[in-house]
């Protein structure tokens, strides 16, 4: 960007919403005033033509209604206006206007005014030409060397060049191999129309050779006798250069020569009369238009070339003299000379910004205060610096995309979520077999402190549970307004969730066209997935929480599962969920415990959760702030195991369904082909039992269709049931080992590192790898395991043993005093980065053996294992 801008001499804008183009702007003095000032004139796609006089009282000013000498509006969109000698008896200028169907050629004269409003500006028409084919652009000039008139070429859409002898109707010629117009030109020196073709070549044409060539109209009857009358058009030269022109200018400052400029899409070429490069320019923008304006240094030519960037650069040659911004993207930019002002630099842009502007810049006022000169104290200095470095140190922790200013957000979303269920359910499509399902209400608003435009709401909750709305679309948002919209949450499919919480997204844009985001999260009650059942003496898993308060009643923590006239005595209560299985919970009477029971490990999760969280809530009221829960049990893990064996033997399953469909698949089509090749001959032959072989083979194609299509959902279910539990080992390592909020981050980004499970990228082999990182970098115990060698990308498995034996490893490292830590400080940590795929951490030889603290499984000689039973 460049460090200058053009000063703004004068500007307005054109119209509303009108279009312009490349040559719908030219400057002259069309009124031959003969004052050697020069006019502005606009003509736009809408038909609008206006001639301004700029003459501001200061630079920087509004245009002022005299400005405006002429505005009229003609019923054709006009493509082009040039201003030259097109009258026949007099070399006075006149304006031609390029409609798509018409050339017009009118005479603008001004009448002196007798009271203040000023002169009185009029155009009256000289002639028009109505035209057979449709028109593209013009040139102008004394073709074929005439004095003191200048005549007019029009080049249309197809490829004909029309000329024009001022009134009179000249010829017309067609271009040899055209496609697509370009830009045309015309050079006085050399007599001749310089275009460039869809072939991306600079192509020349003497108009002496156009005068006496085949006339188009009598084209196709030439080409059938063979040209037996007039000449074959022949391009006089050609240059290949390779891309799309945008424009063409041919100038001459001097008697001797001239040159032919040609604006390409990368590149800038000058060429010589006879097509050769006197120098090019490779351009590292996307240039908009450009015109070569003067020659300061004998044998130079200086040139303005604007770009899609609005900046204005000034060439030498090829070498950049100056660069100026602009307020918008010129698509014409040209030179006048006005009363006050020479070389005035006009642009237009193709929403009607007109602007006249000079380049340079305003002198600065401001003067540097005298600074005093002082003994430097080093020692106040390095002190200042370790505390700027403190604070940079803080600051790069928290790595935030928006700085603090942007936090303060211009659109908040909040979610209120209904305190009892809905009255009357709002499931749909539930595929839970309990007799009825209950839902949710969740009420969402969305405020907005600036005008949002398309604002869009995403409400997401984890599978299994759904919503019955989870897209909205609004119109734009006003300021300070706001949009409420109401939805209900409910468990649709036949397994509990492992999560009860959501996401509400809104994606907007503020006016400037910047897309940002607003999102908040809400948390769902325990009732909407289980109701208060009779709780159960016996079940096959049991879990301890410890606690240092004495045990709180259960009408206290759980209100909504307990019935009031049980009073205090209830310690035990039961939890049926939807699904089916059954959660107990029991509170000690003697100790600060509390035990949560069930048949199935993944259905301890959300009860130990909730107790845990409203335990918390409830002493948090009563302002203690040194409650505490621990775990001193053992953990899980072969449970745990069992599971992900489960999980793992499900996604096998899919592989060899996939691999059973491809073989019929392929077995079926093979089937079909001969088939068909049967029924296409004409003799009659035998099918030989194709079409048996072929109802049978679809028959294996539905089947494994149907097969792996529920295997499919049990992998579904099984993966919720998996990350439950993952949820309720993570809680129970952290309890058992006191791990910080950071720690507890880390292991949840450890386990937990997939939403959703695929074929592709599966839960175990991820898991593995981030559990094999942390076991080599901070839970490593010698050299040796940080110089293992990774594999380069992640694989399913064969098996699950790896990935067991890891975990337990883990959990023995964690055991024996291990911090989990990403940070670089750390003295084992090795300069790595998270892997694609892991290879096994083996154990230390000289670990003995020994019981793991928090583990149902016991190592020895890394062998056989026994289980060891948890106290209650």
């Amino acid at each position: 960007m460049s460090l200058f801008k053009a000063r703004d001499w004068w500007s307005t804008i054109l119209g509303e919403k009108e279009e312009f183009d490349q040559g719908c702007l030219c400057v002259a003095d069309v009124d031959n005033s003969g004052s050697g000032q020069d006019k502005v004139i606009v003509g736009s796609y809408n038909g609008y033509l206006r001639i301004f006089n700029p003459h501001p009282v200061k630079p920087g000013d509004e245009v002022q209604p005299e400005d405006l000498l002429l505005e009229v509006q003609l019923r054709e969109p006009i493509l082009q206006v040039e201003v030259g000698k097109f009258v026949s008896g007099t070399e006075g200028l006149h304006l031609a206007v390029l409609h798509c169907r018409k050339l017009c050629v009118y005479a603008v004269s001004g009448t002196q005014g007798n009271v203040e409003h000023g002169n009185q500006y009029q155009i009256k028409l000289m002639y028009e030409h109505n035209l057979q084919r449709t028109a593209c652009n013009m040139t102008y000039g004394p073709f074929g060397g005439v004095k003191g008139r200048d005549l007019i070429c029009i080049q249309s859409m197809d490829g004909m060049l029309m000329l024009f002898e001022q009134e009179s109707y000249a010829f017309g010629r067609f271009l040899p191999g055209f496609l697509l117009p370009g830009p045309l030109a015309y050079s006085s020196r050399t007599d001749s129309f310089i275009t460039v073709s869809s072939c991306q070549q600079v192509e020349s044409y003497k108009y002496q050779v156009l005068a006496f060539a085949t006339d188009a109209d009598e084209r196709h009857d030439t080409e059938q006798r063979k040209l037996s009358s007039g000449k074959r058009l022949v391009v006089d030269w050609v240059l290949n250069i390779g891309e799309q022109a945008l424009d063409i200018c041919v100038v001459s400052f001097n008697q001797g020569a001239s040159s032919v400029f040609v604006l390409g899409e990368r590149n800038f070429f000058c060429l010589k009369d006879n097509g050769q490069i006197r120098f090019m320019k490779k351009l590292d923008y996307s240039p908009s238009c450009f015109i070569p304006y003067c020659s300061v240094r004998e044998g130079t030519i200086n040139t303005l070339i604007a770009n899609h960037n609005k900046i204005l650069n000034v060439y030498q040659d090829i070498t950049l003299k100056w660069a100026s911004q602009l307020p918008c993207i010129p698509v014409s930019v040209k030179v006048a000379n006005f009363q006050d002002l020479k070389g005035v630099i006009v642009t237009l842009s193709d929403d009607g910004h007109l602007q006249c502007s000079y380049l340079g810049t305003d002198p600065s006022l401001f003067q540097a205060p005298k600074v005093d000169s002082r003994e430097i104290n080093y020692e106040e200095m390095n002190a200042e610096m370790k505390e700027l470095q403190k604070i940079i140190r803080e600051a790069t922790k928290t790595q935030d995309i928006l700085p603090e200013s942007e936090k303060q957000r211009d659109v908040t979303v909040t979610a209120e979520v209904s305190p009892d269920l809905d009255e009357e359910s709002q499931a749909i499509d539930s595929e839970v077999k309990a007799g009825a399902v209950p839902s949710l209400t969740v009420k969402i608003t969305i405020q907005s402190r600036v005008t949002a435009q398309k604002p869009c709401l995403a409400v997401c909750v984890q599978a299994p549970l759904a919503v019955t709305c989870d897209q909205f679309v609004f119109d734009d948002l006003e300021p300070d307004s706001s949009e409420t919209v109401v939805l209900s949450v409910f468990l649709k499919e036949n397994c509990s969730p492992p999560e009860l919480e959501g996401t509400c997204i809104v994606s907007y844009n503020i006016p400037t066209g910047i897309p940002r985001v607003s999102q908040c999260s809400f948390s769902l009650p325990l009732k909407l997935v289980c109701f208060p059942g009779q709780p159960s003496k016996a079940a096959n898993h049991k879990l301890t929480i410890d606690t240092n308060k004495p045990p709180v009643s259960f009408v206290t923590i759980f209100p909504d599962f307990v019935d009031p006239s049980e009073g205090d005595q209830a310690n035990a209560l039961g939890f049926q969920f939807l699904t089916g299985s059954k959660t107990t919970l029991l509170a000690s009477k003697t100790s600060q415990r509390y035990r949560i029971q069930s048949d199935q490990l993944e259905d301890l999760w959300l009860v130990t959760k909730e107790l845990i969280h409203r335990l918390q809530e409830h002493f948090k009221k009563q302002n203690c702030k040194d409650f505490a829960c621990t775990f001193s049990g053992s953990i899980p893990l072969q449970e745990y195991f069992e599971l992900i064996d489960r999980h793992f033997e499900l996604r096998l399953n899919a592989e060899k369904y996939q691999e059973l469909l491809s073989e019929r698949a392929v077995q079926f089509r093979a089937i079909e082909r001969r088939l068909l090749t049967r029924f296409k001959d004409k003799t009659p032959a035998p099918l030989q039992h194709l079409d048996t072989l072929l109802e049978g083979t679809f028959r294996e194609v539905i089947a494994l269709a149907d097969a792996a299509e529920e295997n499919q959902a049990n992998m579904f279910q099984a993966f919720a049931k998996l990350k439950s539990a993952t949820h309720l080992v993570i809680m129970l390592i952290s309890l058992w080992q006191k791990l910080s909020t950071d720690q507890v981050a880390i292991l949840e980004a450890t386990f937990l590192p997939l939403a959703e499970d695929t074929q592709e990228l599966g839960w175990e082999e991820t898991v593995d790898a981030a559990v094999s990182y942390l076991l080599r970098t901070c839970l490593s115990k010698s050299s040796k395991e940080q110089a293992l060698t990774l594999s380069s990308q992640l694989s399913m498995p064969k098996d699950t043993s790896r990935l067991k034996k890891n975990i337990t490893l883990f959990c023995d490292r964690l055991a024996k005093g291990g911090r989990l830590s990403l940070s670089m400080d750390s003295a084992t940590q090795p300069a790595a980065v998270m892997p694609g795929g892991c290879a096994t951490i083996p154990e230390s030889d000289l670990e003995e053996r020994t019981i793991i603290p928090g583990s149902t499984v016991v190592f020895a000689s890394h062998g056989q294992t026994t289980e060891q039973k948890s106290k209650p």
